[in-house]
């Protein structure tokens, strides 16, 4: 993006996006601002718009643009995030799924991990579900607004809206939550583990190709 956006005005600028992401995680509803250079030329908002997408890979697009309020910040003026993990829960995995979903061919209980993902609901220190064990206990503390899980034929989504996120978090969240719908723990385990404190060796943290940035809400 910052490529892009020197391309079209001839000098560097910094692009501030709303959420950093693990490679191979996608993201539908990102959003990032940059300040335009002070005597740049003038375009208009369609004209910039296709200019910014014609300097970028086809993998990544722009897909709408306008002007934000001079206080506007794309990080830090976010209110919540939501995420979404793609689950097929099927003994075969369809090739247009490669790259988009985590396969988990035995079945999965559906109650169980909507009854787990209930306990992490709220405000809590969720160190044992980051992937970063050098984080401060301080700001590992996190508000989880919604944990829902929903199924159509062999998708299973799981849905985290919260104000924040720490690192790998929502991919060891969904880990442990196919942990449970495995029957390998009870639901309660998931608060357990919060009550802990720490992160428990043995459990998957789900691949990044089935994570999605869906939505910011401002």
């Amino acid at each position: 993006m910052e490529g892009a956006v020197r391309s079209v005005f001839g000098e560097g600028v910094a692009v501030h996006g709303a959420s950093r992401t693990d490679a191979g995680v996608h993201a539908l509803g990102q959003v990032a601002h940059f300040l335009q250079p002070e005597g740049s030329r003038e375009f208009s908002i369609r004209e910039l718009h296709g200019a910014l997408n014609a300097h970028l890979p086809p993998e990544v697009r722009i897909m709408a643009l306008g002007r934000a309020r001079e206080a506007f910040h794309a990080r830090f003026s976010a209110r919540w995030k939501r995420y979404r993990y793609r689950i097929i829960n099927a003994p075969v995995m369809p090739p247009h799924e490669l790259g988009r979903a985590w396969q988990v061919a035995l079945p999965l209980d559906i109650g169980a991990m909507r009854a787990g993902g209930k306990r992490l609901v709220g405000r809590h220190d969720f160190a044992p579900y980051s992937a970063n064990s050098k984080t401060v206990r301080e700001d590992t503390v996190r508000r989880v607004r919604r944990v829902s899980v929903s199924r159509k034929g062999a998708l299973v989504e799981v849905t985290v809206d919260g104000d924040g996120f720490l690192y790998r978090m929502v991919r060891s969240i969904v880990g442990a939550m196919v942990h449970v719908g495995l029957g390998r723990r009870d639901p309660e385990w998931m608060a357990e583990r919060l009550r802990s404190g720490r992160r428990e060796p043995g459990v998957v943290t789900a691949p990044p190709q089935g994570l999605y940035l869906v939505k910011v809400v401002y």
